[in-house]
């Protein structure tokens, strides 16, 4: 490089510097936090008693050919089917068939020796005497399964009413902050809102153990609903205005 070359390039070297200070500078800027900022959450909660009841049900045959104990479940499968449908109601109760299962069995020494078979029956519904007396009636079947949850209709009842309390919460809050700080009030500048059921998506029933492997028709089910609490939450920040 030639000393004429060497002193162009000596003056470009503080404007260099200058440029990567000015940048550096405007990255702090950006990334300083808003002032008169706030954020905070406030959330409404209801306790509120499962309404919907839902009955698992199991017939299990085994035996040495396929056919026949997919002719036997079959017949019990029926059977129950048939009865729960008389019993059922739009309204009130629903029924539904879950899983026709057929697999080998195997003995000690590894060998398929012959088949089990298992196949299900769900009541589900809101008419709680009613699924509890069906899976009662159920000949042949056995309980494997109880479990309480809460209806679509007054999920969504209460969790609008829940909404419309944690909204009215946060802002009654953020005027109130507002006040205090010295401020005549706020901007909302983000905000959320989530909702939860808590264990109410379907909490276990007090007598499943007692119902578990019980034969359906040795006697009506004994339940008990209880309750779970639904809440609603909203999140957010705010900019205090003068």
């Amino acid at each position: 490089m030639t000393p004429m070359n060497r002193r162009c390039r000596l003056p470009l070297l503080p404007t260099a510097v200058l440029a990567l200070s000015l940048a550096s500078g405007t990255a702090k800027a950006a990334d300083a936090p808003p002032a008169n900022q706030l954020a905070f959450s406030t959330s409404a909660s209801l306790e509120v008693t499962r309404d919907v009841l839902t009955v698992s049900l199991q017939v299990v045959r085994d035996g040495t050919d396929a056919n026949t104990v997919q002719s036997a479940l079959k017949q019990v499968l029926d059977a129950a089917l048939n009865e729960a449908r008389k019993q059922a109601d739009p309204a009130g109760m629903a029924v539904r068939t879950e899983g026709f299962n057929l697999s080998p069995r195997y003995g000690r020494e590894g060998k398929p020796n012959g088949w089990t078979g298992t196949a299900g029956l769900v009541l589900e519904g809101k008419d709680i005497a009613r699924v509890a007396t069906t899976a009662g009636k159920l000949t042949g079947m056995n309980i494997v399964g109880t479990g309480y949850s809460l209806s679509r209709e007054l999920r969504e009842r209460n969790e609008a009413e829940l909404t419309a309390q944690a909204i009215q919460k946060f802002r009654a809050r953020a005027e109130a902050m507002a006040r205090q700080f010295g401020f005549t009030g706020y901007q909302l500048r983000e905000v959320s809102v989530q909702s939860s059921d808590g264990d109410l998506g379907g909490r276990p029933a007090l007598a499943m153990v007692r119902a578990t492997a019980m034969q359906a028709d040795a006697a009506p089910l004994p339940t008990e609903a209880g309750k779970g609490v639904l809440s609603a939450t909203v999140q957010g920040s705010v900019t205090l205005t003068r």
